[in-house]
């Protein structure tokens, strides 16, 4: 999982790189490059698959309450996954240094956040919890939430939404110790196969001062617990 984390963020979030790149004049099987293969489509192509797969699901698309539905799919899908146009070093650029000299931990809990589960397309919501050291300084609280909402707007994987807000953080603040925590119900495990509602994921991912150090990572607990 550590691997495929550092794969997805060797770019930087500037280049507005697909996760899906791959270096220039790789080819596939069938002699395409790569860049076209992944090239965007038009959105008059991205309708015309949801109406095949309204088509495939049995049902017809040109009855009268489907006939918007491929335009307001495609919308939908602009803001579920608006996480790929945004800039994460934009977001972290700005640090306050004007603290008094606080190097405490600064603790954002109960973030809500919606994701989809890059494997089924189905969400999974929940909420995150992030804490860190401050070294050069601290930055905005809405900033963490703001972070969060980057990398839940993207397909993903719990574990590897994880471990990118983590590393983010790490690159960007260079904090002392980042501890980050996600919980959330997977509707991919809810609402089709097992079928098992109300079941919980949890994640962590521990850096700096946090990682292999249990006094600090009983602390994040500790006030996880106490502020609830």
């Amino acid at each position: 999982m550590e691997e495929l984390v550092n794969t997805q963020l060797d770019h930087t979030e500037g280049e507005q790189e697909s996760p899906y790149s791959q270096p220039i004049g790789a080819l596939e099987p069938s002699g395409l490059s790569l860049d076209k293969l992944h090239a965007r489509p038009s959105r008059d192509e991205a309708e015309a698959a949801v109406r095949t797969l309204l088509r495939w699901a049995g049902d017809n698309p040109d009855r009268e309450g489907l006939l918007d539905t491929p335009k307001r799919v495609v919308k939908a899908y602009e803001e579920y996954f608006q996480g790929y146009k945004q800039n994460v070093d934009e977001l972290l650029g700005r640090v306050f240094s004007e603290v008094e000299n606080y190097n405490d931990i600064v603790l954002v809990r109960d973030i809500n956040f919606t994701s989809h589960c890059e494997h089924h397309v189905a969400p999974f919501l929940g909420k995150a919890h992030i804490a860190y050291y401050p070294s050069n300084g601290v930055i905005g609280l809405s900033k963490l939430a703001r972070l969060v909402d980057v990398f839940a707007y993207r397909l993903q994987t719990q574990e590897t939404m994880t471990a990118q807000i983590a590393q983010a953080l790490v690159a960007h603040l260079k904090p002392r110790g980042v501890a980050v925590m996600l919980e959330a119900e997977h509707m991919c495990m809810s609402m089709r196969g097992i079928r098992k509602q109300g079941s919980m994921t949890v994640t962590v991912q521990f850096a700096g001062l946090f990682e292999n150090n249990a006094e600090q990572q009983a602390r994040f607990y500790t006030l996880l617990r106490g502020a609830r």
